[in-house]
């Protein structure tokens, strides 16, 4: 299963985490590709390395340790980074005429598919290390400092997360209100398109233990929502708290019970793996948020089934029927290829069908694009990029159309918003919505993490503007 791509972006929202850190520690900036889990990644990777006497930077010039975080999922996101590497080996040329060092590593998923591979187009990479890996950066950054390069890809046995330090209170305070928190990783449903099964292996799911004990310390923190992430996230199962197994739904309403939490997300989910207990947890739970992301990928069976997702486009529907019935006010958002091979003209106006009966508040869509390795990429009929091209611009702009209109629907209506930041304008603190939009509103409407009734007045593309209800 794929998480919804976001833009790169790197680990470091000031020019040093702290202004009292001491100037003389080695500094690291990690840029980001690809996925929410990513994000969570990178910032676990900082939590270890600051044990190893890093220091956060967002000033790439300033770093000691670059690190770049990748996303497998497209071609173009791994030529990305081959780019990104091209310009910091012009950097770490120059720092060694000047006598300094500067370390590059490799992380994530290209890191895991390509492994060696990395080290052969850019020599001046120092390391490469796999998202399962990424705890034993210390150790490995000890061996190339003794002059070794190294590629740790290998899937660990050890559990990572029980040999990652935990952050400090402060740290984890200046990441801000929201927060992400991994629960589970991997995928088995092995749909022909996607390289997750290669790159993150199997499904895992955390300890119940271990998830309340985070969740615990962010709120501590300061956090009130929590988004559980998973590359198959409804797929979480553990024995819980009194020794039975718990699915995701039991899971969320457990979170629910830590003071100062109260809002709670996941994403992104199989529809097969959409169980009763957790349509239930949608009815029953105030702190999970009415917004549920349940990619489809196509609406034409032919597809779905050459794409292995095992189900058909009216599994799928009477899911989404099911779920409305729990909640009403649920938004849907979902993900969408086109130009699989073998669509035809039928193929995809079937999906457009699909989009038009679930109406929803968001969607992301790709071009489909051939991943080494992957059942996908061998299949015959591989349409044009020409055709593909155009009906990805007809898919979005039936989606462009329903998000606006989901927008307008909230135009004069009061709704519970978290403020989460300042906003770009002068005056004005951007909240979200319990649909995930943006809200701007009033510098003076409410502090950070306060969870206000704002009404809303008028939509921008992104975004609704709202005053104090």
């Amino acid at each position: 299963m794929e998480l919804n791509t976001i833009e790169s972006h790197d680990i470091g929202t000031a020019a040093e985490h702290s202004a009292s850190a001491d100037r003389t520690a080695k500094k690291v900036f990690v840029k980001t590709y690809g996925c929410q889990m990513n994000v969570y990644d990178s910032q676990r990777m900082t939590d270890a390395l600051a044990a190893d006497g890093y220091v956060a930077t967002d000033a790439v010039e300033d770093a000691d340790l670059v690190l770049l975080n990748t996303c497998h999922i497209r071609e173009k996101a791994a030529e990305k980074v081959y780019s990104e590497l091209g310009r910091i080996r012009d950097m770490k040329a120059e720092r060694a005429e000047a006598g300094r060092e500067l370390l590059i590593g490799v992380a994530g998923c290209v890191a895991q598919a390509e492994g060696a591979e990395i080290i052969r187009r850019a020599p001046a990479v120092d390391l490469v290390i796999g998202p399962q890996t990424y705890h034993r950066l210390p150790d490995v950054l000890a061996r190339v400092r003794g002059g070794e390069k190294i590629v740790e890809t290998e899937y660990a046995i050890e559990d990572k997360f029980e040999h990652l330090p935990q952050p400090k209170r402060a740290e984890l305070a200046r990441r801000g209100v929201t927060a992400f928190l991994t629960v589970q990783e991997g995928c088995d449903k092995f749909c022909t398109f996607c390289v997750v099964p290669y790159t993150r292996g199997s499904e895992v799911s955390r300890p119940v233990a271990q998830i309340v004990a985070e969740a615990e310390r962010l709120a501590e923190a300061g956090v009130r929502e929590v988004t559980l992430l998973g590359q198959n996230v409804n797929a979480w199962h553990g024995v819980g708290e009194n020794g039975q197994e718990w699915g995701l739904g039991r899971l969320l309403f457990r979170l629910a019970e830590i003071p100062g939490l109260a809002r709670l997300r996941y994403t992104t989910s199989h529809p097969r793996d959409m169980d009763d207990e957790l349509i239930a947890a949608h009815r029953d739970l105030p702190a999970l948020m009415p917004y549920l992301h349940l990619p489809v990928q196509s609406g034409s069976d032919r597809i779905l089934k050459a794409m292995n997702r095992r189900h058909t486009a009216r599994d799928y529907l009477a899911l989404i029927g099911r779920i409305r019935a729990a909640r009403a006010d649920i938004a849907m958002s979902g993900d969408f290829i086109v130009g699989f091979p073998g669509e035809t003209d039928e193929d995809f106006e079937a999906t457009l069908k699909l989009v038009r009966e679930v109406n929803y508040a968001s969607a992301f869509s790709f071009k489909y694009s051939p991943r080494p390795g992957t059942p996908g990429a061998e299949m015959d009929g591989h349409v044009s990029e020409a055709v593909k091209d155009e009906r990805l611009q007809r898919l979005q702009a039936l989606l462009l159309k329903q998000q606006q209109d989901f927008g307008l629907s909230l135009v004069g209506r009061t709704i519970g918003t978290l403020i989460e930041k300042p906003g770009r304008q002068a005056g004005q603190k951007v909240g979200r919505s319990p649909w995930l939009q943006p809200v701007i509103v009033d510098d003076k409407a409410g502090g950070i993490g306060d969870i206000i009734d704002v009404r809303i007045t008028r939509t921008g593309y992104n975004s609704l503007f709202a005053e104090l209800a």
